[in-house]
């Protein structure tokens, strides 16, 4: 894993604070190239070949290459190019042979998580791809001539002095995440997910992303027959999933282990190939605490594990760095922990799994239940009495989950969407029209309309587009990159994805269980009493936070001129600070933490800019 970064036709930034800004994600080393325009940057993580022969840039004939990333599979794609006179065990020398002989084809092949730039000093052209979910981050700036791009935020604010783009600051408070994994700034985007782009150094024209993988499509599929045929397909695909991110690596590789279904399954098989696997869980005080629940995964499995107890009165000091490594404002309290975590496990190793995606491929989440069922049809009528019926004040009650459920029946678009992801603005704030969010609303929209999708796969297809790509993807990245820590997700592998999509809806959401077909799996593997318990996500006790250790610093930074009182009504934020009797707990917690997040943010924003 490691930091890239990149410019074309622009000199005005310092090199050494570029540097400086990705040296979290490359400790091992760094390095730079430049050829007519173009300045190539790179900040090693060794975790393959640890040898210099890996370092980069990487050179072969009229070819260079940045790459932040790995290829699991690529000693099996060498076979491609056997003729190829290879002098490394580097990933990065095959990406280089494949694209050689293959072009943007070769993308197609390689099972990883990658963000690259390729110099093709005959062509003249710059290329750039990201992998298929979007796991590895590729932000890019573009204005005329001048291009930029970077693994992050901060480290793309050193290249430029980049403007707030209001709009979309409005579009993340309405959405809870930058739609398209996009960022706060004028002129920045992400390269989507699963695509490929190509600049012309002489004549840049704007970019124009060019999809290689399609997510989509097979959830179009033919479906597998029959439940034992669809189970050996999930396990045999998740088995090798596991082997290859833990055989890729030249260090030690451990696992996150949370307590859910998710973590323990990747953790079990895990510890078939790897004996006494270090495990790595966080405890929180009360109802949040799922420790114990990992504890009787470890002990099953003899893992060497460390739980991780977090410390309120700490949060307070250190909070503010924590959201500040995002370099936008990130609504998702579970950063916290996720951070920590992390932290926790760079003292023992460089690599490490996580249960990251199946969820979303595999039906994770309580909402999904109604929707599989036909639930929202028959709730609309009674959506009518929603006005007389008071809010709910217990997050995990019948009634809130009810009360949700009228909601989204009333709703089309991008409003019904949010309205089952999320809990954090909707129906507070009547927010302006948006481009960002006008955008997102016609892309949801036309999926949910499309009648070629189950009511189950449009919902999974919008997650993985959305939930997964702008929130917890990033999470994770950030989280442990934080500490040069690299993170794996066997569940987002590329068999795995060829798979989960094809799987039946009833296999997935049978009666009220979530994700049944691998709550069945699990059962070869995991004790019986995790895989009774309910789904609970990666929760953090945010109301506790946010009236206890952080409400000073939460009140303070909504002042009068904060930047929050710009984007939403300035009496709606003192409501929230001064009336808490008017809004349910939990989800005032939330929002005062969504816009302490935002003010983070541009405090450090403008820091950077002095």
């Amino acid at each position: 894993m490691c930091g890239i970064a990149g410019t074309l036709n622009s000199s005005c930034f310092s090199s050494k604070k570029l540097l400086a800004a990705l040296a979290h994600r490359g400790p091992s080393g760094h390095g730079e190239f430049s050829h007519q325009g173009v300045n190539l940057f790179h900040a090693r993580l060794s975790i393959q070949d640890l040898s210099p022969a890996g370092a980069q840039p990487m050179h072969r004939h009229h070819l260079s290459i940045v790459f932040n990333g790995e290829i699991y599979n690529h000693l099996e794609l060498r076979a491609k190019v056997a003729d190829y006179p290879f002098s490394t065990r580097s990933d990065t020398e095959t990406i280089l042979a494949l694209f050689e002989r293959f072009g943007e084809r070769s993308l197609e092949w390689m099972d990883g998580m990658f963000a690259l730039a390729i110099l093709d000093q005959r062509t003249h052209k710059l290329f750039l791809a990201r992998d298929r979910m979007g796991k590895k981050p590729l932000f890019y700036y573009q204005e005329g001539e001048e291009f930029l791009f970077a693994s992050e935020l901060n480290a793309l604010l050193t290249l430029k002095p980049l403007q707030i783009d209001h709009a979309k600051l409005s579009a993340f408070l309405r959405c809870g995440f930058f739609p398209h994994d996009g960022a706060p700034y004028q002129g920045v985007q992400s390269l989507p997910q699963g695509s490929y782009a190509f600049i012309d150094l002489h004549h840049p024209r704007p970019l124009s992303p060019q999809r290689y993988f399609d997510l989509l499509s097979l959830y179009q599929a033919p479906k597998i027959e029959g439940f034992e045929a669809s189970k050996e397909a999930v396990e045999l695909a998740l088995k090798e999933s596991v082997k290859n991110r833990l055989e890729s690596s030249d260090l030690e590789v451990g696992s996150f282990l949370s307590g859910g279904i998710d973590s323990s399954l990747i953790t079990a098989l895990a510890s078939f190939f790897t004996p006494k696997l270090k495990t790595f869980t966080v405890a929180f005080e009360g109802a949040y605490d799922e420790s114990s629940l990992a504890e009787l995964v470890a002990k099953r499995y003899k893992t060497d594990h460390t739980t991780l107890h977090l410390n309120p009165s700490k949060l307070k000091e250190e909070v503010k760095g924590i959201l500040a490594c995002y370099g936008r404002p990130f609504m998702d309290s579970s950063a916290i922990p996720s951070y920590y975590v992390s932290q926790e496990a760079k003292k023992h190793l460089t690599v490490i799994l996580n249960g990251d995606g199946a969820d979303e491929l595999f039906g994770g989440y309580r909402r999904y239940v109604p929707m599989s069922h036909g639930w929202l049809k028959l709730a609309r009528p009674l959506s009518l009495l929603l006005p007389l019926l008071p809010l709910p004040k217990e997050k995990k009650s019948l009634y809130n989950y009810l009360h949700r459920l009228l909601a989204m029946s009333r709703k089309r678009g991008l409003d019904f969407y949010l309205s089952a992801t999320i809990d954090s603005f909707e129906d507070a704030y009547a927010f302006s029209p948006n481009p960002h969010t006008q955008t997102l609303d016609q892309e949801i929209t036309q999926i949910l309309e499309d009648s070629s999708l189950s009511s189950l796969s449009k919902m999974l297809y919008l997650d993985s587009q959305n939930l997964l790509l702008s929130d917890l993807l990033p999470k994770m990245d950030i989280a442990t990159m934080a500490h040069s820590l690299e993170g794996r997700s066997p569940f987002l592998g590329k068999s795995l994805l060829e798979v989960a999509p094809r799987i039946k809806d009833e296999y997935k959401i049978f009666g009220k269980s979530t994700k049944f077909i691998l709550r069945e799996l699990a059962k070869k593997y995991l004790p019986h009493a995790l895989l009774e318990q309910p789904k609970r996500g990666f929760e953090v006790p945010l109301r506790a936070w946010v009236e206890g250790e952080l409400k000073e610093l939460i009140f303070d930074s909504l002042s009068k001129n904060c930047l929050s009182r710009e984007l939403i009504e300035s009496r709606f934020v003192d409501a929230l600070l001064d009336k808490p009797q008017d809004f349910a707990p939990e989800k005032r917690a939330k929002m005062l933490w969504s816009l302490f997040s935002l003010e983070v943010w541009h405090e450090h924003y403008q820091k950077a800019c002095e």
